[in-house]
């Protein structure tokens, strides 16, 4: 008898053809984990969204309404984008590649992704101007319209980790590879 979480799985669900639940590919999810520069900027983000309410509650228990609506709000809009740079990445499923960058999200059907390639190429390091020569996932629309590169071995999520980019770029390319 297995547990409920348990890994092992009965050899009929596989026979039967039902799905998995590791095998799921109806949600969206991002093959990788958020690096140390993203996780530690949020971090950072964070403390000062919680200096900013315990200032807030200063200002309120002060009777200073404008400045503690004020610091209510930069908190909020605070914890706002950090949540936004924790979503930030590359996102696959079953439907399709979802790029999500800080202001805008692509999403791709499947039918319509040309190829996944990893490149060299000049990239960005950490989203700043300055760009270095390195490593950049492609991806191509069928109609040869490239994305722009949101994954790169210089990128918050894989600086100083390579060996974590290959294998997030390699998952990307095989789901492609799976689904197109």
């Amino acid at each position: 008898m297995s547990l409920p979480f348990s890994s092992a799985t009965a050899p009929d669900d596989l026979a039967a053809g039902r799905p998995l639940p590791h095998l799921e590919q109806d949600r969206w999810m991002r093959p990788y984990r958020p690096g140390p520069w993203r996780v530690g900027t949020a971090a950072i983000a964070l403390m000062l969204a919680s200096y900013l309410l315990f200032a807030t509650l200063i200002m309120a228990a002060a009777r200073n309404g404008s400045g503690a609506a004020v610091c209510l709000l930069v908190a909020v809009l605070v914890i706002a984008a950090t949540l936004r740079l924790l979503r930030v990445g590359v996102w696959v499923s079953g439907k399709g590649l979802r790029q999500t960058g800080f202001f805008s999200t692509v999403t791709v059907p499947w039918r319509k992704v040309g190829s996944v390639r990893t490149a060299q190429q000049p990239v960005k390091v950490l989203g700043l101007p300055r760009t270095v020569q390195g490593q950049a996932l492609i991806i191509t629309r069928k109609g040869g319209e490239p994305l722009r590169p949101q994954l790169t071995d210089h990128n918050a999520d894989f600086l100083g980790r390579v060996e974590a980019f290959d294998i997030a770029a390699d998952t990307i390319e095989g789901w492609a590879a799976e689904l197109r």
